[in-house]
């Protein structure tokens, strides 16, 4: 995730603005201040299991959800409800790569009857409001639950799958519950902000680059913030079970937890860290590592040489190191060729920043190469370049063009983040050296 295709700009440009109210207190205590690690991470579906099931007590359950929506014990959190018998289980939602994880970048499972349960799952993909809405209702659902690992990246399509859910959640009349899990780079936001203009189905609404948050938390952010302007109201009423012993400052190879993969090129959580900014290669004529064993950690093309890599050696990117390297995709871009490139290898996951990796990245690369060039989408003549799509508008790519330096790029977006930094203040959860 992203790629295009994604059913063409996933019929989610709908997936619009809106701002709703948080309803219920949290279900159970919040914890995120224990330091880290003195106790063990324990995510939110493991407390609300532990608790039998009582956050979803006398509800009729539909659960949007994928591989990462797992106990520790790595027990699908759809089999352990079903088995419970503590859960009236009506529905599982799959969002993209399915429910149970069978399909790839830009497909879905189709609807169908799941072996395992007996339960119904919708392909909510590419879903409405309007039509997630109407399965809701159909699948006689009144509390939709949200259990996925997202990645912390705008652009990473499950937030967008949970905002077209809230907004069907309003207009079903459902409760939400968010089953809460640590976001793999931290807390801390970092990025461009997503302008107006260039919102899509991988950047629905106004929050930046690597929005530094939990799913918990951007859902109190999505119903505060925008979807009473979208849907004319909020949530009746929102629940977050909380992660117990998370902090902001703690990366996801620090959690103890296992990482199951959000999406098929999401090897590991290393992958996670450099993504916010590798991902941007997606916009360009490179190989962004897809059809290799490390996507988003391989960068190429035929026409990239070891100076790539000497010049990316120079710039003292916080928190990676960067190896000459050579790969030959087997999908995607490039495919058999050999591509020269880097390997971004992360060295400390706490200081990595991804979008300013990505910046340092682009600015080199562009410099070095007179073949490097701006993917472009014929399908959208009035935003051709997939990289404004990535990045919120015009201005990184145009910067690049100018032969801006990577520390202007940055600088170019400082007091957006700032700006977004203070409103999201109030939707946050838990707190640490990072809040």
């Amino acid at each position: 995730m992203p790629s295009m295709d994604r059913r063409q700009l996933i019929t989610a440009t709908a997936l619009g603005a809106a701002a709703t109210t948080l309803g219920a207190a949290p279900a159970l205590a919040a914890t995120g201040s224990t330091p880290m690690p003195a106790r063990p991470v324990t995510p939110g579906a493991d407390r609300a299991a532990a608790d039998g099931w009582r956050v979803l007590s006398g509800r009729k359950v539909g659960v949007l959800t994928n591989p990462t929506g797992i106990l520790t014990d790595l027990r699908s959190v759809v089999d352990e409800m079903h088995d419970s018998g503590a859960v009236d289980l009506k529905a599982v939602f799959g969002p993209e790569h399915g429910f149970r994880g069978t399909a790839q970048a830009g497909e879905a499972e189709e609807t169908h009857t799941d072996p395992r349960t007996g339960v119904t799952v919708y392909d909510a993909y590419g879903a409405t409001a309007t039509s997630l809405a109407r399965m809701i209702t159909d699948s006689g659902v009144d509390t939709l639950v949200f259990d996925i690992q997202d990645v912390g990246s705008r652009f990473y399509t499950y937030i967008w799958s949970m905002y077209t859910a809230m907004r069907a959640a309003v207009r079903a009349g459902a409760s939400f519950v968010v089953l809460d899990r640590p976001n793999p780079t931290g807390g801390t936001a970092r990025g461009p902000m997503m302008t107006t203009q260039f919102t899509t189905g991988v950047g629905a609404k106004e929050i930046v680059q690597a929005h530094g948050m939990t799913v918990g938390e951007l859902a109190r952010f999505f119903d505060g913030e925008f979807l009473e302007a979208e849907e004319g109201k909020r949530l009746t009423r929102l629940d977050v079970v909380e992660v117990a012993g998370w902090r902001r400052d703690v990366t996801f190879g620090a959690t103890g937890l296992p990482w199951v993969l959000p999406s098929p090129n999401m090897p590991t959580p290393d992958t996670a860290l450099a993504y916010p900014g590798t991902c941007l290669f997606e916009g360009t004529n490179l190989s962004e590592g897809r059809g290799t064993t490390r996507p988003f950690e391989l960068i190429g093309a035929p026409y990239v040489d070891h100076r790539w890599a000497e010049r990316l050696a120079g710039r003292g990117v916080p928190g990676v190191e960067f190896r000459e390297a050579y790969f030959n995709p087997v999908v995607n871009k490039h495919v058999g060729k050999v591509c020269g490139g880097v390997q971004v290898h992360v060295t400390d996951p706490r200081a990595v920043d991804g979008p300013r990796l990505g910046a340092e990245m682009l600015v080199a690369a562009r410099s070095l190469y007179a073949d490097f060039a701006w993917r472009k989408d014929s399908y959208d003549a009035a935003r051709p370049f997939w990289i404004d799509k990535l990045t919120g508008s015009t201005r990184l790519r145009e910067q690049v063009d100018a032969g801006a330096s990577a520390d202007d790029v940055v600088g170019a977006w400082a007091q957006e983040l700032a700006d977004f930094d203070r409103r999201r203040q109030q939707y946050l959860i838990y707190r640490g050296p990072a809040a």
